[in-house]
Order: structure tokens, then C-alpha cells, then sequence
């Protein structure tokens, strides 16, 4: 039995740099077509490409694209969810990365792109823990979405316990073994001294 049978909406999320592209990668190996436009080209950042869709960011003014997305993954940032209408049911991976993994990533990317930061590390941590805080809180409450959370740093170090649980999540019909095969190790960069010692 596929994913499309069952029509799911699936929704991977999380804060940038947390590693949504990978599990877009993983889901697409495992047998759900992935949602996105190719419009952001892959680079050193993101050699497997970003698998984004833009219509996303226009949620809040026009949700026509979700009559493309059942039995599809699209990725989405997390603040999006909320301009998510509530008369459909969505599945959500929610990816969750160390903070001073993502913090590390996200100003390598910017330094990459000739961006400077006008925000600290210490405030944007504390802004992102709020945000997320607010964000868990919320889907506690969200009727319309069923989510299950994954650490990016177990995936990315090869376990194969949170690729199990979502396949669990989505039914159990996925393709585990390619999934899992997906996984680079070498692309891990940026790891904490816990991830490392973990």
C-alpha cells in the first residue's frame, strides 16, 4: 500500500538549517514524492538541494497548493504551519537540531552568501527557543495536525530508531533501507561537542 492510498498531507518542518532538506530527501527515497519547485538551486550549504516549494510562503492569502499535496511532502518553516487551514489533516515531521549546531550552520551559510548578521548568537538562541516553545505548545493543541518529532542529530549519525518511528508515523509503508541509505555522514557538519561525543 503507498502513501498516496491514504492521501496523506506530509509536512516536514523545523527551524532553518535543521535539517528538513535531508528528511525531504529521505522521505522521496522511501516512496513519497516530494512537493517543490527547484527554483533554489543546490550549492555547498545544501548539496542535495533544498526541495522548496515557494507557494508556502503565501499560505496565509492562498492555500490552493494543498489541493497538490496529498500523498506528497512538502517542506515548510515552522512558522508557516500556523496559516495552515484547519479543515485538512496534515502530518508533520518536525525536525529538531541542536541549537548551537543550527546557529554554527545558518552563520556559515550567511558568511557563504556574503550576508552579515545583524543578531548575536546569544539572542538568536534565545528567540529561537521561544519561537520553538510557542510552536510545541500550539501543536499540542492543533486538532488538524498529527506530528511526530525527530532529532536531525540522530538521523544524521545514522540510527535507524527515528527513521523507524516515522514510518510508523506515516503508516509503515516506507522504504526503510533507502532511507537510511541516504543518510551522508560527511555532510554532518557543524557538530556540537555532545553531538560528538554521543
Amino acid at each position: 500500500m503507498s502513501l498516496e492510498r491514504y492521501e496523506k498531507i506530509v509536512i516536514v518542518t523545523g527551524l532553518p538549517r535543521s535539517g528538513t532538506s535531508m528528511m525531504m530527501k529521505m522521505l522521496e527515497a522511501g516512496g513519497v514524492t516530494p512537493l517543490c519547485d527547484g527554483l533554489r538551486s543546490a550549492d555547498s550549504d545544501n548539496p542535495n538541494g533544498y526541495y522548496e516549494f515557494e507557494p508556502v510562503k503565501q499560505t496565509r492569502s492562498d492555500a490552493s497548493w494543498l489541493d497538490e499535496a496529498p500523498g506528497k511532502a512538502v517542506k515548510m518553516v515552522y512558522s508557516l504551519l500556523y496559516d495552515l487551514p484547519v479543515d485538512r489533516q496534515y502530518e508533520v515531521i518536525f525536525m529538531r537540531r541542536e541549537l548551537n549546531e543550527i546557529l554554527a550552520s545558518q552563520s556559515q551559510m550567511l558568511q557563504n552568501m556574503n550576508i552579515v548578521s545583524g543578531v548575536d548568537d546569544c539572542r538568536m538562541a534565545k528567540l529561537f527557543e521561544r519561537e520553538i516553545l510557542r510552536f510545541q505548545q500550539w501543536l499540542s493543541t492543533a486538532s488538524h495536525i498529527n506530528s511526530v518529532e525527530v532529532r536531525y542529530n540522530d538521523v544524521a549519525s545514522g540510527s535507524e530508531h527515528p527513521i523507524n518511528s516515522i514510518n510508523e508515523h506515516l503508516g509503515g509503508t516506507l522504504n526503510v533501507a533507502a532511507m537510511l541509505s541516504v543518510v551522508d555522514s560527511s555532510l554532518y557538519r557543524n557538530r556540537s561537542a555532545a553531538s560528538t561525543a554521543a
